[in-house]
């Protein structure tokens, strides 16, 4: 008689799962690559999420600000992905998942304005005009070429968030949930080996 493996049960699984979710495998491919069910996986993915925290935002800093249209359960469902990178470093400092309102916007922008920032970046959306005062907005036609970038990058990446697929979260927070792992679970684990 052979002896049972819970293979959910090894230190390095959750490791595993996040590295599996930066690299754009859904649920069923980690759960077959692991050996583990899906339940387990969308458990694990949840779980290591809600360990992340948002990075520290520096004071003073120049941000870019851009929105991403994917969906949620179907096609007819649009979701946006709002979210702001910081121009020198590279790195997504907040984002919020939902419809593309004032509301949403503002809570991304209004994170930024606390910071004190020198400049925030942004594409033509008019909302922004009304919820950035003038004396930190910039609009300008290569002003936002890195988030732009970093656009391609999560379409490329994650591919819930990829255009022509027919992968799509099943729900906003599972959404949140991958894109924090995305984000920012580099950070945890920096922090982990120190």
């Amino acid at each position: 008689m052979g002896l049972y493996v819970n293979n959910a049960c090894h230190l390095s699984i959750n490791i595993q799962i996040a590295n599996l979710v930066k690299e754009g495998c859904g649920i069923r491919s980690i759960a077959r690559l692991l050996t583990i069910s899906a339940v387990t996986v969308i458990k694990r993915i949840r779980s290591i999420a809600d360990l992340i925290k948002k990075p520290t935002i520096s004071i003073g800093q120049i941000y870019e600000v851009d929105e991403l249209k994917t969906y949620i359960k179907n096609k007819n469902k649009e979701c946006w992905v709002i979210y702001a990178l910081d121009k020198k470093s590279g790195q997504v400092v907040d984002f919020k998942v939902g419809n593309r309102t004032k509301i949403n916007l503002k809570r991304v922008t209004d994170t930024l304005l606390l910071s004190k920032c020198k400049q925030i970046y942004t594409d033509g959306l008019t909302i922004y005009r009304q919820i950035i005062p003038l004396s930190v907005h910039k609009m300008r036609r290569y002003g936002i070429n890195k988030i732009e970038r970093k656009n391609l990058s999560l379409r490329t990446h994650l591919k819930r968030l990829n255009r022509k697929t027919i992968c799509f979260s099943k729900s906003i927070s599972m959404l949140e949930a991958c894109l924090k792992i995305y984000f920012w679970h580099h950070l945890k684990t920096a922090l982990e080996a120190s």
